[in-house]
């Protein structure tokens, strides 16, 4: 397991990462900075998201913004995380309408082998410096910082499909018909990702997380086993071994947790599909857990929110390790009102559920 410092013993977010007594259960949502805020709104009226990216002052701006509203455990560093490919050589653009577009997708073993691994501090550095920014400004507050990066099936997945998928063939044709190359690519993609996770840590994250967005949605179990996990494993030896905490985070992976389980991290992030104690239970009470609300109910009524947040909290039964997020990201439908009355809720909710537990 990772190492906290006393210091950071402090915020509520890695205390429960630690599986330590917390007062109330912590909050943070995938996707918190995002279209749902009208602040955010405003800034992306004057800059391409690319553009907030690449400025240091701007990404640290948005990174802040659910903040000010919001009482939450944690900041998620403003970014995205297909950057490390357009540093690795593959060009990246960002359409208004259909997401991310790979305009000249990886699809020969000749293009994966003139992919460069370069150091993340210096093709990177602009989120780096806005991890920087944002450390100070949460200085002396509890609230703990997230750096984060794709995972390397779903980055690979981006490189060759050009795009987002439904079906993966694309990817899936390369992946069985060139293990060499498949392999290779892989490699890279860890490599870079393991780089930039570290050099995220060293500018004042106090933890990441690795988003495998796409790989339980496109593989089942023995191909993740095969294609999947020596990659995501590497990453997360490596941080393990630097004393970085990190959370491994999947979609579409309920069929087999335990495989995600078994390629490390500190906490297990789940989607909204199972129930997070069949969930937990699974992958073992002695590691902590992520999760797990489906986005979509926060466009619902508030009677519908209420039962579905307190059946999580009831599940977790104020075990040490949970902290509560959404299944996968804020939809840019949902009220920020919402979002506000959600962490209270939460935060309420299991402060009760842990006075209940506690001796008399």
């Amino acid at each position: 397991m990772s190492i906290i410092s006393a210091t950071d013993r402090a915020l509520p977010l890695l205390r429960a990462l630690d599986r330590r007594p917390v007062e109330h259960t912590p909050v943070w949502l995938m996707r918190q900075a995002g279209r749902y805020l009208p602040e955010y709104r405003a800034v992306r009226g004057h800059h391409s998201m690319l553009e907030i990216i690449a400025d240091p002052a701007l990404a640290a701006e948005v990174t802040l913004q659910p903040l000010a509203r919001f009482p939450l455990d944690a900041a998620i560093i403003f970014s995205d995380i297909l950057p490390p490919l357009a540093a690795m050589g593959v060009p990246v653009e960002f359409t208004t309408t259909d997401g991310p577009h790979i305009p000249d997708p990886i699809r020969r073993a000749r293009q994966i082998d003139l992919l460069a691994v370069p150091p993340a501090a210096e093709t990177l550095a602009p989120t780096l410096d806005a991890i920087r920014l944002v450390k100070r400004e949460l200085a002396g507050r509890s609230i703990a910082l997230i750096g984060f990066a794709g995972a390397p099936f779903t980055l690979a997945s981006y490189a060759i499909e050009g795009g987002t998928s439904r079906a993966f063939t694309t990817t899936k044709r390369l992946m069985y018909s060139e293990p060499a190359a498949w392999k290779r690519l892989m490699t890279k993609l860890a490599t870079l990702q393991i780089d930039y996770l570290k050099e995220q840590a060293a500018a004042g994250a106090d933890l990441v997380q690795l988003f495998d967005s796409w790989s339980g949605l496109a593989l089942g179990r023995d191909d993740y086993r095969d294609y999947v996990q020596p990659y995501n494993r590497m990453i997360f030896d490596a941080l393990a071994s630097s004393g970085i905490t990190a959370i491994n985070f999947s979609t579409g992976t309920g069929g087999y947790i335990e495989e995600v389980a078994a390629c490390g991290g500190d906490c297990i992030g789940v989607d909204w599909r199972l129930p997070i104690d069949e969930l937990w239970q699974r992958i073992g009470t002695e590691r902590s857990i992520q999760g797990n609300l489906d986005p979509a109910l926060l466009l619902g009524p508030w009677r519908e929110i209420e039962h579905h947040a307190d059946t999580i909290l009831r599940q977790a039964a104020g075990r040490p390790g949970h902290i509560f997020n959404l299944g996968h990201g804020v939809l840019p439908e949902t009220s920020p009102d919402v979002v506000g009355r959600l962490v209270d809720y939460v935060h309420e909710r299991s402060a009760a559920i842990s006075a209940e537990r506690a001796p008399s």
